[in-house]
């Protein structure tokens, strides 16, 4: 393909956390002819990144690191000193520590342990007074069966997704990005190939209309897999998450407080100061959703939204609550959702020009963590559009399907929690039901 320029039209599929990064990131090195398409009003209400907070840890490299430390630590990196520094990002990162935790011997050791030598300044949580120490009093009044952590007092804490994500639009929408957010206009239902089908010329929405471009920029989270024959690269996987209100006066004591992490049970961050509801998710390997494909007979995950959670799921937030915070272990949520991404095998991301269409670009394979990133992706995506994408990150993000030929898809990617397994939503009996009353009795 001819060598991108400034005025090259430029079409990004997605306004998820992703596409917005690098939206913004192409406009700030003026790129002039750039299109975000998404087939929901912006923010999309099936964006993972559409969240109350996500954790953010920040690292750096070290001259030690393996290949795959090197590549989470320099995006970490990368995406923190934004986090800290950039004007569009900076108000949203929460530097209220984090806390590691597990229950069981052996994932302490696994997991724990390492992440206190990886930041030597954590503190040791053996008891459960010493957790409840962590946070204002009344806050912590669960009895921590088991748990031991380490307190990671700086370099941590929480963002506010949504937020970063209208702000980051916003910002590239000033400086000349075009936006059709929608479900018509703006849903893409394929990608538009030339007519000897060895390139992407752009994209056909639901309305009909085909949206030519230069250059293409996949960025659509979980439904990339829908767009794309990714030679099962991706595995769209979903968690689950709940929100439990509090009034305003219990707000004010549970703000900045650290988030805990535990690998087993789940975590929670502090309530959002409008609304004041407390994000509590449970820890899993994640849902997937199997369908079997008509044309080929190969199963793959297919991605759907919904706005309640598995009732086996509240059990688990409800169980991590008694842990705990037990005064909040009975309240009804206010809110429960499904949060889907991409998980490549090895969970690096996917960020890479197509190797049989030049003109498409990945961005995906978030696998989970793909808000702490947020402001390192749009740099490095674009500096793979140009060709200066850093070698040893373009190395370990590139288009791998060699290493997915007999991909199990029911490996659990070293997560941990509810039964030790990956659940298939098909299996589900029962869906809680908030806002029709009370949840169904567990």
């Amino acid at each position: 393909m001819a060598s991108i320029t400034l005025d090259s039209s430029v079409l990004i599929i997605g306004a998820g956390t992703w596409g917005c990064s690098v939206a913004l990131e192409l406009a700030r090195r003026r790129y002039t002819n750039v299109t975000v398409l998404d087939g929901h009003s912006f923010p999309s209400a099936i964006a993972a990144g559409n969240d109350l907070n996500k954790i953010m840890e920040e690292a750096t490299p070290k001259p030690e690191d393996s290949d795959r430390e090197y590549f989470f630590n320099r995006v970490s990196q990368l995406s923190g000193q934004a986090w800290r520094e950039d004007p569009i990002y900076s108000s949203f990162y929460h530097q209220t520590g984090f806390i590691m935790s597990a229950c069981s011997a052996s994932f302490y050791k696994e997991h724990v342990l390492p992440y206190a030598k990886e930041f030597p300044d954590t503190v040791l949580l053996e008891s459960a007074e010493q957790w409840r120490a962590t946070m204002p009093e009344g806050v912590l009044t669960g009895d921590f069966p088991g748990w031991r952590g380490v307190y990671r007092r700086t370099g941590a804490g929480w963002v506010f997704a949504r937020g970063a994500i209208e702000a980051v639009l916003a910002e590239a929408v000033r400086l000349g990005v075009k936006l059709i957010a929608n479900s018509s206009e703006g849903a893409v239902t394929s990608l538009l190939f030339s007519d000897d089908l060895t390139n992407v010329r752009g994209a056909t929405t639901a309305d009909g209309r085909t949206h030519y471009a230069d250059t293409t920029i996949l960025a659509a989270g979980a439904n990339s897999d829908l767009l794309l024959d990714f030679k099962k690269q991706l595995r769209p996987t979903a968690w689950t998450l709940a929100h439990v209100p509090l009034s305003p006066s219990e707000a004010r004591i549970y703000k900045d407080m650290p988030v805990p992490y535990n690998i087993e049970r789940g975590f929670f961050i502090e309530p959002d100061a409008e609304t004041h509801q407390i994000k509590i998710c449970d820890e899993h390997p994640g849902y997937v959703h199997m369908v079997t494909d008509s044309k080929t007979g190969e199963e793959r995950s297919v991605p759907f939204a919904k706005h309640q959670i598995p009732v086996a799921s509240e059990a688990r937030i409800r169980r991590l609550l008694r842990d705990t915070m037990p005064q909040l272990s009975e309240r009804e949520f206010s809110f429960a959702r499904i949060c889907w991404d991409a998980d490549t095998a090895d969970r690096i991301f996917l960020i890479d020009r197509h190797p049989e269409y030049s003109s498409l670009v990945l961005a995906c394979g978030g696998s989970g963590h793909g808000v702490n990133p947020m402001p390192a992706i749009g740099k490095i995506v674009v500096d793979r559009l140009e060709g200066t994408m850093e070698e040893r990150l373009r190395k370990m993000a590139r288009w791998r399907p060699e290493q997915v030929v007999n991909r199990d898809w029911w490996d659990l990617q070293g997560r941990h929690g509810a039964d030790e397994k990956i659940m298939e939503f098909g299996d589900v009996e029962k869906w809680t039901r908030i806002g029709e009353g009370r949840s169904e009795k567990l």
